[in-house]
């Protein structure tokens, strides 16, 4: 079972009596980069913390995961993120027993700040049952394409709402779309250099033991930190060209999600429309 945690941005995988909890994007130390402009925020991860401790409360996960951008300074670690990151996870490791990151593209270095029992995997994602989970910068491994639910983040998805009078708000959504999942597989070979013949099912089959799924549900995870910004997915382009080029990550451009007809979900679980429809809300 795949499920989201309303009304947290989060999500859990369930299977027999284990429970992974998945979060994304929690960019530590954000406020550093807002200080380097002039602008001073005291530090938020006290408030993430807690957060992230009401809904371990709420959900008792046997295991964690941390869909990237664990950190927000990308190359370099800030001073602020020495002191939050460590402190961080060692709360949580005294809830959870079991916690995994898959590194985004703001986590370099970010290894030195974890404790020896958080494990890293792979930036290219990881398979949990049928459920292929990965950051959303980088191309996912192929083992993923066998899944029936690819979760992803990245984006900080939201949508833009505009009344009459010019006001206009953004919330924080899920976004539900479903995934050609050939399409995904040719680009994604196609990346990798490797020849497409006229047998795409044989040729994952025998090179990395997938079989292909005709199509495959798309889920992309709003921010845990909730005071980030994000990708307006409402936001209105002309031609279906330059509507892919909109968003960021190389699975969301390859042109394999439909995301006109994908579904926008605010994180109580409300139901605000497909993007298509939500693009007559704001103007271009």
């Amino acid at each position: 079972m795949i499920k989201p945690v309303r009304p947290f941005p989060a999500l859990l995988l369930e299977r027999d009596s284990e429970r992974v909890l998945v979060v994304a994007d929690l960019h530590i130390g954000w406020e550093a980069a807002l200080a380097d402009k002039g602008v001073h925020v005291p530090s938020q991860t006290p408030k993430i913390l807690d957060k992230m401790l009401q809904l371990i409360k709420s959900c008792k996960p046997t295991s964690m995961v941390f869909l990237g951008d664990v950190k927000h300074a990308i190359m370099k670690v800030a001073m602020g993120e020495w002191r939050d990151i460590p402190d961080f996870f060692e709360t949580i490791s005294k809830e959870v027993s079991k916690i995994q990151v898959i590194p985004g593209n703001h986590d370099g270095n970010l290894e030195p700040l974890l404790p020896k029992t958080v494990e890293i995997l792979s930036s290219k994602g990881a398979v949990f049952w049928d459920v292929g989970v990965f950051h959303g910068h980088a191309w996912p491994t192929p083992e993923v394409l066998g899944c029936r639910n690819l979760v992803t983040a990245h984006v900080h998805p939201m949508v833009a709402f505009r009344d009459p009078m010019g006001f206009r708000i953004t919330r924080q959504v899920w976004v539900k779309a479903t995934c050609d999942s050939a399409k995904l597989a040719e680009a994604l070979l196609k990346h990798m250099h490797i020849k497409v013949g006229t047998n795409l099912t044989s040729l994952l089959k025998q090179s990395f033991g997938v079989t292909l799924k005709s199509s495959s549900k798309f889920l992309i995870m709003p921010s845990f930190n909730e005071f980030l910004g994000g990708q307006t997915i409402n936001k209105r382009k002309l031609g279906i060209k330059s509507r892919s080029r909109t968003f960021i990550g190389p699975v969301l451009r390859c042109g394999s999600i439909d995301i006109d007809n994908a579904e926008a979900y605010l994180l109580d679980g409300t139901f605000v429309g497909n993007v298509e429809q939500l693009r007559s809300l704001v103007k271009s």
